[in-house]
């Protein structure tokens, strides 16, 4: 992807989310970009904010929001995203103050979304590629995405990846294989805390 990001841009991007949730949650007010905000964070990116809970040494899944599409300047969407990803996600609870010692954030940015052009469907599984792509599925009203480390994570095929997104929109899982889905795919940088407030690192899907 042309748009990059160094290891100290990504840092400032999880301690943003970080501390736009700390506050929120103590003061039930967002923040602004802070001042010394690097001018390319400006930049309009898609991007989600994802929430990990962490405890015998495996993460699970507390939040995950985010904007597929470029649509506001990339610091905005992250301190949007952040709040929506810890307190509106509708498969959890809010995020409490007292969990945010028990947690890991992770910000992924997007590149726009590109339709997967094939003249049949089954043409989907060679242009798509575990390791670096996200996809978005839609078909009619339903829409589902997924970020590229959800395969990844979960060791799905190429297969299984397009039938897991389509679940994820609410549709049969083969939904891929019709004349009237529609395919897109991504690519994101990804940094995550590997301890709670701790080191960030970019995570490498391909390692």
């Amino acid at each position: 992807m042309s748009f990059e990001l160094t290891i100290e841009e990504g840092k400032f991007l999880i301690n943003l989310a970080r501390n736009t949730v700390k506050q929120y949650l103590e003061t039930g007010k967002a923040i602004k970009p802070p001042e010394e905000t690097p001018k390319k964070l400006f930049e309009h990116c898609g991007v989600f904010v994802t929430i990990n809970s962490v405890g015998h040494g495996e993460k699970e899944l507390r939040g995950c929001i985010g904007y597929p599409y470029p649509t506001s300047p990339l610091v905005e969407a992250v301190i949007d995203s952040a709040i929506n990803a810890a307190t509106e996600d509708p498969r959890f609870e809010p995020l409490s103050t007292e969990e945010l010692g028990k947690v890991v954030f992770e910000v992924s940015v997007l590149t726009p979304p590109e339709p997967v052009e094939v003249k049949n469907p089954k043409e989907y599984l060679s242009k798509i590629k575990v390791g670096e792509d996200g996809l978005i599925v839609e078909r009619g009203p339903y829409k589902g995405l997924l970020l590229p480390q959800v395969p990844v994570e979960w060791g799905w095929c190429e297969e299984e990846f397009l039938c897991q997104c389509c679940m994820k929109a609410g549709l049969p899982p083969d939904s891929w294989l019709t004349k009237d889905a529609k395919i897109y795919k991504f690519r994101a940088i990804i940094f995550e805390e590997q301890t709670p407030n701790g080191e960030v690192k970019r995570l490498n899907l391909t390692k």
